[in-house]
């Protein structure tokens, strides 16, 4: 049988997609390659969010093709979906699936022709069988198979295994698309509008993730907490992770990126009624200016967002709250910048993720003609980098001689390394002294921080009830199913 690698970019919802059609081509027989190289067919599976992001995509493609030229390439994702002639004319390409058919493409695969010459999209695909949908079709050198994202209602989701964590924290993509229109996001237009997985599959899939053993579930989308307003009837979130503590067994429940006014007091209230939630939030910010944010399309502003903050912080006072934040967007002051600045470093963060404006194609922001220069922008893109490093080495600091309850993750592949890698329920990075089994509960007293990382040892009570003696590579066996 055939094989296919999928090689992935991005975000969590791209990387969700990635584990759906690998879920779809398994079921199918299809055989996954531990490598592209060895692959017969690489699905590269993009993002666009940057312009870093669509060179880094065509570089790989170049790369696999020079690696593998035997392999049948079929790129897709957001970068296929926005720009699909700029893939289509790479060196190897064969076919340029957008996320408007991305859930076609196992059928895609098994049509392939095995000789070299590729027949052409009406070959695979009957008219009645693409849902009327408007499609894009280059002959040379790759076919194009696009449509009308905004048409489209399926939403692909298995469980990601994979990626942070190694295995030991499943995210599972609960939510796509997104039907705010932010002057810099280009994500609406590659995704489509938001569209939910119904509650009763949501429960399901957390049912087998469970039964399988793992102990902690990450929930993803594009924009979370619009999660269920497109269902009939409609769901609210909120009343989803109700559903998923009183109807699961699931150990830690987490949530991915949620936007501020989204987290509202009962959101806060439910996180502090249970131990089964993790105590951490990441809320975008973008900016700490009311002028930019009014520019960037943004539903709040600094004071709505800073009272979001307080509010966690008076009811989970050792809570993670993380935030996104772009510098260089068109026309950002130095005022504008002093006032991020100032705004983060009164609040509680604990740790940031910055990124320098990039211009996407089709989105409000890129007719601006007031860029910055590239020098100011990585100046301040450092300051706000260098001020989140502080926050973050202030938590860490704040949590040393006190007891954390942790999720070991698997192990080093380092067979000399003496400690194993843990996660907090407030998201901090902990390493264990010794070699422990991965997906286990741990009580550890924080002895010191050391870069990134906070290093431990297990309680007294701990070591008698779970011995590391020869335990180091033991795993939670997980079905084929839900791979």
């Amino acid at each position: 049988m055939a094989t296919f690698y999928i090689q992935q970019f991005g975000c969590r919802a791209t990387h969700a997609d990635g584990a759906a059609l690998e879920r779809q081509l398994l079921s199918r027989g299809y055989v996954a390659s531990a490598e592209a190289t060895a692959a017969d067919f690489v699905v590269v599976n993009t993002c666009t969010v940057t312009a870093a992001a669509d060179a880094q995509a065509r570089e790989a493609i170049r790369k696999i093709h020079a690696q593998n030229p035997a392999a049948r390439l079929i790129v897709t994702g957001c970068y296929a979906q926005r720009a699909p002639e700029d893939l289509a004319a790479l060196p190897g390409v064969s076919w340029v699936v957008g996320n408007s058919h991305k859930p076609q493409i196992p059928e895609l695969i098994g049509a392939f022709p095995q000789s070299p010459a590729s027949p052409s999209v009406q070959d695979f695909f009957p008219a009645d069988s693409l849902h009327a949908e408007p499609l894009s079709i280059s002959r040379a050198p790759a076919k194009i198979l696009t449509g009308d994202i905004f048409e489209q209602t399926a939403l692909l989701a298995a469980p990601v295994l994979g990626g942070e964590g190694n295995h030991t924290r499943p995210v599972l993509k609960i939510q796509d698309g997104c039907n705010s229109r932010c002057s810099y996001c280009v994500i609406p237009f590659v995704r489509g509008k938001s569209r939910s997985l119904p509650a009763e599959v949501v429960l399901q899939e957390i049912q087998r993730l469970t039964a399988a053993g793992f102990r902690e579930i990450v929930l993803s989308g594009i924009n979370l907490g619009t999660y269920g307003r497109d269902l009939s009837p409609r769901v609210e979130f909120l009343d989803l992770l109700r559903r998923i503590l009183d109807e699961t067994t699931v150990e830690r429940l987490r949530i991915s990126s949620i936007e501020p006014l989204d987290v509202t007091r009962d959101l806060i209230e439910l996180f502090t009624s249970t131990d089964r939630t993790a105590q951490h939030f990441h809320m975008p910010l973008q900016s700490g200016s009311d002028r930019i944010l009014a520019a960037m399309h943004r539903w709040y502003r600094a004071e709505h967002y800073a009272r979001r903050v307080e509010l966690i912080r008076e009811r989970l006072p050792y809570a993670a709250i993380g935030a996104d934040v772009i510098v260089g967007f068109p026309g950002e002051s130095e005022a504008d910048h002093a006032a991020t600045l100032a705004l983060i470093e009164r609040l509680p963060f604990t740790y940031l993720h910055v990124f320098s404006f990039s211009k996407r194609p089709g989105t409000q922001a890129a007719k601006l003609s007031n860029e910055l220069p590239i020098a100011v922008i990585k100046h301040r893109a450092r300051e706000l980098r260098a001020l989140g490093e502080s926050k973050a080495a202030v938590f860490r600091r704040s949590q040393l001689n006190t007891t954390l309850r942790v999720l070991t993750l698997r192990p080093d592949e380092d067979p000399a390394a003496d400690s194993t890698p843990a996660l907090s329920s407030n998201y901090l990075r902990v390493r264990i002294r010794g070699a422990w089994p991965a997906n286990h509960w741990l009580n550890v007293r924080i002895l010191n921080a050391e870069g990134n990382n906070l290093l431990a040892e297990p309680t007294t009570l701990q070591r008698a009830a779970l011995a590391p003696a020869g335990v180091r590579g033991q795993q939670i066996c997980h079905p084929e199913s839900i791979r």
